[in-house]
Formats: C-alpha cells, structure tokens, sequence
C-alpha cells in the first residue's frame, strides 16, 4: 500500500524560507512521477513542482521558478522553497503518479499525502 506523508509545513515571514519532505512507501513501480501541489482556500489545487523518480528531470510552475528547488534522495521527495510570498500560503499536497512523465494536473496523480499548512505572514 502506497502512503505520502508530508511534513515542514509551519509559519514564515515573507522571503523567508521551509523545507518541505514527503516521505513515501509501498511504490514498487520502477518509474514513478513525484510532484507537489498546493490548494488555497476557495481556488483550486495547482501543481506546483514536479521530478521522475530518477531525479534527473525537473518541472515548475511559472508562479514560483526560481524561488522553489524539488529533488528526492531515496524515498524522500523535498520541496525546499526560498524568497516565500504571502500568495504562497496553502495546503501542500505530495503526489505520486504510476508513470514517468511529469503531468500538472491533480486526476493524474495515483497517490496523495494527507497535506501540510504552508502561511507565509507579510
């Protein structure tokens, strides 16, 4: 059985900085897609960072390139975000996807961790 188990979420300042970890188990697949997402109240949940399970590619959402670095070291997927802005503030979801390719959209996705309050104060 798959679980995504998220943690790091906390209380920042604006351009501060939090390191998001998304500890994963049961994926037996030799390819998988890991990814977070983010949901503010009222809007819908968007993608935010993406990474193959290999690591080596990478894709990020215009809104935070530059500030946000995803990478995974064993069965771990981070999420280590600088320069924070208040329009940051949101629920962070990790996900995981049975295939290979890096997809944006939530139905995607096979797996989901229960999430982690990011609010970053002004």
């Amino acid at each position: 059985q798959v679980q995504l188990v998220e943690s790091g979420g906390g209380l920042v300042q604006a351009g501060g900085s939090l390191r998001l970890s998304c500890e994963a188990s049961g994926l037996t697949y030799s390819s998988y897609a890991m990814a977070w997402f983010r949901q503010a109240p009222g809007k819908e949940r968007e993608f935010v960072a993406g990474v193959v399970w290999s690591g080596y590619s990478t894709y990020y959402a215009d809104s935070v390139k530059g500030r946000f670095t995803i990478s995974r070291d064993k069965n771990t997927v981070y999420l280590q975000m600088n320069s924070l802005k208040p329009e940051d503030t949101a629920v962070y979801y990790c996900a995981a996807r049975r295939r290979s390719a890096i997809l944006t959209t939530p139905p995607s996705y096979d797996y989901w961790g229960q999430g982690t309050q990011v609010t970053v104060s002004s």
